[in-house]
């Protein structure tokens, strides 16, 4: 039988890996690391782009301008620490601070100090699911160099193969549904072929009015919501049915 989507669209925290393990491990780590990071980093190219998202994200046009009245490089390392700082403590999805996020993980994960925790109905159901001829995507806030290195340094071992495709915010706000016809568009199907997972109601309610068929996600130590009539809801992959 023909499964009823060709893709499934997957959100990360509180969906696919625990929300402990990203405020308990993930942010933990790069609170913990941004300052000597941002040190070594400092003169290196690939930074750049990071520090001008985060200055556009504080409401200026480069890094250049938001730090123009500091003349010395502690002082610019100081105030980009700040604003990291402040954003986190927010719990804001900003796109600099998510970018500059996945550089200092990059070295977490690659170091082994982190391995990223997945539910265990996860990894059968990726299996399952591309077996059956359907794509599986992310889209989350995390920036997509995060994403990949979140699944291909698993406890359940390297994920990452089973994944077509990748979105983050560079792609539009998650609660927007302009953002899943984005998205809809760049795999090539109708809202009705695609299938998205998350936790967060105001994403689903987004990708419904964008025709995408959703599903709430229900994960130990996820924010309570109302289980309603709008978004059926799922405690785990193997309640997905692909055929």
């Amino acid at each position: 039988m023909k499964p009823p989507y060709n893709v499934i669209l997957l959100d990360i925290e509180g969906t696919t890996s625990s929300v402990r393990f990203v405020y308990d491990v993930m942010f933990p780590y790069v609170l913990r690391k941004l300052d000597a990071y941002l040190e070594s980093a400092w003169n290196d190219p690939a930074l750049g782009p990071a520090l001008d998202l985060i200055a556009k994200d504080a409401g200026s046009e480069s890094f250049a301008a938001w730090t123009a009245d500091l003349t010395d490089e502690s002082q610019r390392r100081e105030k980009t620490a700040a604003e990291i700082r402040r954003l986190m403590d927010g719990d804001i999805k900003a796109t600099g601070l998510k970018a500059l996020q996945g550089m200092i993980w990059k070295d977490g994960f690659e170091s082994g100090e982190m391995v990223a925790h997945v539910y265990p109905d996860v990894p059968p159901a990726l299996d399952a699911w591309t077996s059956a001829g359907m794509r599986v995507c992310i889209y989350s806030s995390g920036s997509v160099a995060a994403q990949k290195l979140f699944f291909g340094h698993c406890e359940a071992g390297n994920l990452l193969g089973y994944f077509s495709d990748h979105f983050d915010t560079t792609t539009g706000p998650k609660k927007e549904a302009k953002s899943y016809e984005t998205i809809a568009a760049a795999v090539g199907e109708a809202g009705e072929k695609v299938l998205f997972i998350s936790d967060v109601v105001a994403e689903l309610d987004a990708a419904k009015e964008a025709g995408m068929e959703t599903r709430l996600s229900i994960r130990p130590g996820n924010k309570p919501v109302e289980e309603g009539d709008a978004h059926e809801s799922i405690t785990s992959f193997a309640q997905v049915s692909i055929g």
